[in-house]
């Protein structure tokens, strides 16, 4: 939906056969993000995804789900070769989406090292400076700044100066969109969400646990270690207790709030000669979701 929503806002009278390309272009990266999630709930041994049991807990599909992964990718060349190999945005489309696949298996290293396997809880690695990077590399790349890259080549928009003016915004956004995510793993209705939240049995380096660390008393903290990491249901519900006697739902509300103002602020200051209304777009899309 943001391919065609960004391609719109950039090209005024768009032709009927261009929206079709923009929208075959939006579902390639609907294949892009299949496959990481694919592969990502593998790594994970998550449950659900999309209120439905992941693709690898299928019976008859185990392991066989990391090639299905790597097949659904390959198939996103195949579509751009059928749909677009005629039009000069081909190779600049190409080696996008060879860039922002580069990128998210960057971030995913990222996740994976600075989370060590569950019972191994190590806070000391646990930084925002770390957080932030995974989300960057992992999240926003592929999320926001993928999508609106591509109507921007699309319109004809190939500078340096302006793909780094919405690389800056977008990224932003992706960050503020992790955060929720991080938010919604622990407090978001299961049923809306569509996925059972893993982040504290998967001793994830999440924005609530980085938090926590931050704010929590040494015995506090004591029992955080002893908690975080296990995907025993009672370990589970002490670390949930912990975040609610540290504020962390207050916590996120304002920082919520705060990030909001920031991307507005940066949409004024930095978007180039890209319209300002297509990206104030985007960001009301995700703002207070809750899902």
């Amino acid at each position: 939906m943001f391919v065609v929503m960004a391609y719109k806002y950039l090209v005024k009278q768009p032709r009927d056969d261009d929206i079709r390309k923009a929208r075959i272009l939006g579902w390639c990266i609907e294949l892009l993000q299949a496959f990481f999630l694919v592969e990502d709930d593998v790594m994970d041994k998550s449950y659900t995804r999309r209120g439905q049991p992941c693709w690898f807990r299928k019976e008859n599909v185990g392991l066989e789900a990391i090639n299905d992964g790597i097949y659904i990718e390959s198939c996103i060349y195949k579509i751009l070769k059928h749909y677009i190999r005629d039009t000069s945005y081909y190779i600049d489309i190409i080696e996008l989406f060879h860039e922002i696949t580069h990128c998210t298996i960057t971030g995913q290293c990222l996740d994976m090292t600075v989370s060590p396997p569950a019972g191994t809880v190590d806070f000391t690695s646990y930084t925002i400076e770390k957080y932030n990077a995974i989300v960057k590399w992992k999240t926003a790349f592929y999320s926001f700044y993928l999508p609106v890259a591509i109507a921007m080549y699309m319109a004809g928009i190939r500078d340096d100066f302006n793909h780094k003016c919405a690389k800056d915004i977008l990224l932003k956004m992706g960050e503020y969109f992790q955060v929720q995510d991080d938010y919604l793993d622990c407090y978001g209705d299961e049923d809306v969400i569509g996925k059972i939240g893993t982040d504290i049995q998967d001793n994830k380096c999440s924005w609530l646990v980085i938090k926590a660390i931050q704010k929590a008393s040494p015995h506090q903290l004591a029992v955080l270690k002893e908690n975080y990491g296990s995907s025993e249901g009672t370990k589970v519900s002490v670390v949930k207790s912990l975040y609610k006697e540290l504020g962390l739902e207050e916590e996120f509300r304002d920082f919520e709030e705060k990030s909001f103002q920031e991307i507005l602020q940066l949409i004024e200051k930095c978007s180039g000669e890209l319209p300002k209304e297509m990206f104030k777009a985007f960001v009301q899309k995700i703002y207070k979701r809750n899902k």
